[in-house]
């Protein structure tokens, strides 16, 4: 079932709060004058409104100084019962005194709970002597104090509900700077998955050839030269990345200097890269213009787990990777023509890692061996999620 909507879409501003208070100081004052002047009082008229103003009026500013306010305002009530000036005007003090709980600090030995069962005890026994009759002085004895405490503890008990909620809101924002530094983890391992086996591939390539040429074959010596310059900068590259997102980690900063993450502009250096490796990369990105940068980075992280993966298992390989778009979806294929036995019995940190990013989207992902050979990724990703990531 659908819950309706807020009476308040929006919070109000102190600025509108404050014209509700003086709508409501002008309310009961004109509703004190109207019974103080259908009872015969030995007063002047105007000592009469003078009183009543003193009661009704300084409520508009009650925000603004809570305590003085409430000083102000049941001094004149009480007065004004002395005068015989309307029925119980604690009423209004009772309002002044909501907003003195509301925002004084509690004092840790304040016997809120002590204040709060007087006051039910109290309405309780005024009830009884209602029932029985009683002047104007007892009513006020027997009912002022009962509404003040009540007054009291109601405002005592909205300043804990928003301070509980104050600290859910900040819970709530430690809790995603935890997952956003989990998040960070993920991006440090898809650099390091890629950028090192990238690096073990061309180690390999190095060792392999220095051990099977001859050691004054001139073309050997430059293709060791070329696999050891792959290494340097592959690796520098890489160690730079880890320095940022681990200083990241570390740092309770909350806007560190950061390097922009890799987005789909990157995808075409990623694929010579791999190049690099031995694994040639057709690509073909189309319709995926306007994508939000969150999306994008995750199809970036996508692929580049994917190709990862053909480069350590499958090179020398030929790869092809799509990334096609259109209103209502992303759509990401990877497939190779290397081996396709190569999926383990428990899926691996990198397949856990792009279904993860799919499923962040909303979206799904599969991988396995093709029927003809060779191996896929594909994924896919709704533009239109049912909740903003």
């Amino acid at each position: 079932m659908r819950e309706p909507d807020p009476v308040f879409t929006r919070r109000l501003g102190r600025g509108r709060l404050i014209a509700l208070d003086a709508v409501a100081a002008v309310g009961s004052t004109l509703v004190l004058l109207g019974v103080a002047l259908a009872r015969p009082v030995d007063l002047p008229m105007w000592a009469t409104c003078l009183l009543v103003g003193a009661v009704g009026v300084p409520v508009a500013v009650r925000r603004l100084w809570p305590l003085p306010v409430f000083g102000i305002v049941f001094a004149a009530s009480v007065a004004a019962m002395l005068a015989g000036v309307g029925w119980n005007p604690l009423l209004v003090a009772a309002f002044a005194l909501y907003m003195v709980a509301l925002t004084e600090r509690r004092h840790p030995r304040e016997p809120t709970l002590v204040i709060a069962g007087i006051s039910v005890f109290g309405v309780l026994l005024a009830t009884l002597a209602g029932q029985r009759g009683g002047s104007g002085a007892t009513d006020f004895v027997l009912i002022g104090p009962p509404v003040l405490g009540g007054a009291w503890t109601i405002g005592r008990a909205v300043r804990e509900r928003r301070a509980y909620a104050a600290r859910a809101a900040e819970q709530l924002a430690d809790r995603a700077v935890t997952e956003e530094r989990l998040r960070i983890a993920r991006e440090l391992h898809d650099v390091v998955s890629h950028t090192l086996s990238l690096i073990g591939v061309k180690a390999g390539v190095a060792g392999y050839v220095l051990e099977s040429r001859a050691a004054g074959d001139a073309a050997a010596g430059g293709e060791v030269r070329e696999a050891l310059r792959v290494i340097e900068t592959t690796s520098r590259d890489a160690l730079g990345e880890m320095r940022t997102m681990l200083g990241m980690l570390r740092s309770d900063d909350a806007s560190p200097d950061l390097r922009p993450a890799p987005d789909l502009a990157a995808l075409t250096e990623l694929c010579e890269r791999a190049a690099t490796a031995g694994v040639r990369v057709e690509l073909a990105v189309h319709g995926v213009a306007g994508l939000p940068e969150g999306m994008g980075r995750s199809v970036y992280r996508i692929v580049q787990e994917a190709v990862t993966n053909v480069v350590r298992h499958a090179a020398p390989a030929r790869c092809r990777v799509v990334v096609a778009g259109d209103a209502k979806e992303v759509r990401i294929r990877v497939t190779d023509d290397g081996p396709g036995n190569r999926m383990p019995p428990e899926p691996g940190h990198g397949i856990i890692g792009m279904r993860e990013r799919a499923h962040l989207y909303g979206g799904t992902l599969t991988a396995g061996p093709r029927p003809e050979g060779g191996f896929e990724v594909s994924a896919r990703l709704p533009r239109t999620a049912p909740e903003d990531p």
